[in-house]
């Protein structure tokens, strides 16, 4: 069914780039021969000698015509090559050319009514079949769209946009991204160019997990919007879902700086935030009252004060945030439970597994009916892992995020010219990578049916996600790699994790969860 619909589709596209080729070769000829008073119409506008022969009708002395009828034999040859031959570069090629026969011909029909004052009827014949054929090509060809825009927006990130924001210091670029990210969410306009240009949706990638519809596995960990200004534009941008935070009951203005750095050549950021955050009661008024598309999650963690000195006011802290979020009314899916942040105050801890058991039982106390996922240290040996999966599996979470900063300083691929450079804080991004994928498949070798496993940590391309989905995570998260890779990076990991599941010969991605393990 989908051939039949594919070829009827390159029939109409042949058929459509065919009249377009024969009205091209006819204007060409006009050009030539037909005199500024010729009419070819209805009424004083219709004049085509005068569009024709008027200053606009050339460029570099070569009629623009002779341009458009190399347009369509380049549109209809591609066409008929995608019949013989249904390789993605021609399906490339087709939409390059359908887009800019889209810009042109609405140029040149701006010119024919602003500025020269007469229509031609031919050349808006033209017009109408680059529209139409823009239309189709478009719909038909939108993985092959998105694959292209990603490519496309990928390499001028990394090539030019990201050198220029890595000239300023990275903790005003986060907090103007997030002001930035805000105004641009509340956009319609932007919110459905990302989306015809990014958003992305498979039902190959579509998950139901702790109740929850996941349009796809890729998501934005807790850390990056600390202050929930990106809710309303993430799903255009292709993610999944999305963590906010992590909030805490009180506010919190930061550690001392620097609270972000960069490590290049280690493809790593130095991260000293320690919970910044407004606090639980402003966040929640900041987006009352909103909708959101995708799954939205809420990080909470202890307040990051020296007031908190005792692990009872801290799990007091705790659970003040939780109930906060939960009396209040607004429609987020899910919880994260952070205890893995290494860069709070005071020697508050709770990976001993007595501390952790409190709190849990606490926890628990709020009969909460959203999902619980709590996010894991990668800090700790496999023994003392286990030792807290063990607690939480008596408990009400559903879930485990796998898992959080970077704390040794002496590990690959850190490079310690860089590292040098930033004396306090922990790292993310690639140094996580071999620590993460080691403890997902330690969890789901020992957990599989009890707990759904999200992986973070060194995720940059579908490989990385995929690495991690094998070893048994059902779903990732990241944040590292968007600032590195740049804002197509959802989308781009959702198409490569299309290919590479079905390069395994599995139909959807969730058969793919654990097969390395």
């Amino acid at each position: 069914m989908a051939r039949k619909l594919r070829s009827k589709t390159l029939f109409i596209i042949l058929a459509l780039t065919l009249i377009g080729l024969v009205d091209s070769a006819y204007l060409t000829r006009n050009h030539y021969s037909v005199s500024e008073t010729v009419k070819c119409g209805f009424g004083i506008f219709s004049n085509c000698g005068k569009v024709l022969n008027s200053k606009y009708s050339e460029i570099f002395g070569i009629p623009l015509a002779v341009f458009g009828l190399i347009h369509y034999f380049l549109l209809t040859v591609s066409t008929i090559y995608l019949f013989i031959n249904n390789k993605r570069i021609t399906r490339y090629a087709i939409i390059v050319l359908s887009t800019f026969g889209l810009f042109a011909s609405a140029y040149f029909m701006f010119l024919q009514l602003a500025v020269i004052r007469s229509i031609c009827p031919y050349c808006t014949l033209s017009a109408l079949v680059s529209l139409t054929l823009f239309y189709i090509i478009q719909k038909h060809f939108a993985q092959d769209r998105k694959r292209l825009t990603t490519k496309t927006t990928y390499y001028f990130y990394t090539r030019i946009v990201r050198h220029i924001l890595f000239l300023t210091k990275a903790d005003w670029i986060h907090e103007s991204i997030l002001k930035l990210g805000n105004s641009l969410g509340n956009s319609t306009l932007v919110k459905n160019t990302f989306s015809y240009l990014f958003m992305f949706e498979d039902k190959g990638l579509k998950q139901k997990l702790a109740g929850i519809t996941f349009p796809n596995p890729v998501g934005i960990a807790a850390g990056f919007d600390y202050e929930a200004c990106l809710t309303q534009l993430t799903p255009s941008l292709g993610f999944g879902y999305e963590t906010i935070g992590t909030i805490t009951n009180q506010p919190y203005k930061g550690n001392t700086t620097p609270r972000l750095g960069r490590l290049v050549k280690s493809k790593s950021l130095m991260v000293n935030k320690g919970f910044k955050n407004e606090g639980a009661e402003k966040i929640i008024d900041s987006i009352k009252g909103y909708k959101f598309l995708n799954p939205l999650g809420v990080s909470i963690g202890r307040t990051n004060s020296i007031k908190i000195t005792t692990q009872e006011k801290s799990i007091s802290d705790i659970i003040l945030a939780f109930n906060k979020f939960k009396v209040s009314k607004i429609m987020f899916d899910y919880y994260e439970l952070n205890i893995s942040c290494p860069n709070l105050r005071g020697n508050i801890s709770f990976y001993p597994p007595k501390n952790l058991e409190n709190l849990l039982t606490k926890i628990d106390g709020l009969k909460i009916k959203k999902p619980i996922f709590v996010k894991m240290p990668i800090s700790l040996s496999d023994h003392d892992t286990l030792l807290i999966l063990k607690v939480i599996s008596k408990h009400s979470p559903k879930g485990i995020i796998i898992g959080n900063l970077q704390t040794k300083r002496k590990i690959k691929p850190l490079l310690p010219s860089e590292v040098n450079q930033f004396p306090i804080g922990n790292f993310s991004g690639k140094p996580t990578l071999n620590r993460s994928n080691k403890l997902i498949k330690l969890a789901y070798t020992n957990y599989k049916d009890r707990f759904i496993i999200i992986g973070c940590g060194g995720i940059f391309t579908g490989d990385d996600a995929y690495t991690k989905i094998k070893l048994g995570a059902s779903m990732v998260q990241l944040i590292t790699g968007l600032i590195f890779q740049g804002p197509q990076l959802a989308t781009q990991i959702n198409i490569e994790l299309i290919d590479l599941y079905k390069k395994d010969g599995f139909t959807h991605i969730s058969q793919a969860v654990g097969k390395d393990t």
